[in-house]
């Protein structure tokens, strides 16, 4: 009996190269160090918020709201809408996953681009302002940084990989803590494993830079 068409389509991931897929995993592993260190950089020097952890800056908004603090509403307010004006030129320019997207589309590659811009800013406002910076200065920066990380999220969202972030991995630690009590293969829980332990890695290497 002849086989549907539905039948015998294969999966486009599993046609693509395991080479390929390898090298998008460990440049997500770099992007995600990044993003532990540039929360660091941000919670230790630039107010006392975060870069991309937007739900910490969303508990900090409404603790500032109840306990009168308006220095920290603006700070963490200030990070979320400059992570959202990120996330809004991300997507504008790395656009929504499509069926016959290559492993790493171009697109991601331009939103990137951006990314690296405006952390290149953020060096030279952060160069220039030494070896002390004014509060105004900090929420410069960290507005900067908080962008930076809003259009490294809209791009890595461009892979249309469920579960797959650089920026917000609350998800993904609840996702190989699962796969551990489910006993799942190691080279299923390794990506999610490699993930966590960068942004660590990438805090570490932020506090000492901040210190």
């Amino acid at each position: 009996m002849p086989r549907t068409e539905q039948e015998v389509k294969v999966p486009r991931a599993a046609t693509k190269p395991a080479d390929l897929l390898r090298r998008r995993h460990a440049l997500v592993v770099v992007l995600t160090f990044l993003t532990g260190s540039a929360d660091a950089v941000g919670f230790l020097s630039l107010g006392g918020a975060f870069s991309s952890v937007m739900t910490g800056n969303m508990v900090l908004l409404g603790l500032s709201a109840g306990r009168g603090n308006a220095e920290l509403a603006v700070t963490s307010g200030c990070a979320i809408l400059s992570f959202i004006v990120g996330l809004l030129a991300g997507a504008r320019l790395a656009g929504a996953a499509q069926p016959d997207d290559p492993v790493w589309p171009r697109r991601v590659s331009r939103a990137l681009i951006l990314e690296l811009l405006l952390f290149g800013v953020f060096l030279v406002v952060w160069e220039v302002n030494l070896p002390e910076h004014s509060e105004r200065v900090d929420l410069v920066l960290l507005m900067l940084s908080a962008a930076a990380l809003g259009v490294q999220s809209s791009a890595v969202q461009r892979f249309g990989v469920p579960g797959l972030s650089s920026t917000y991995l609350t998800g993904t630690l609840t996702s190989l803590i699962g796969g551990v009590a489910a006993r799942s293969p190691w080279h299923t829980l390794r990506p999610k494993a490699q993930v966590l332990l960068a942004l660590m890695a990438g805090a570490a290497v932020g506090a000492l830079v901040a210190l």
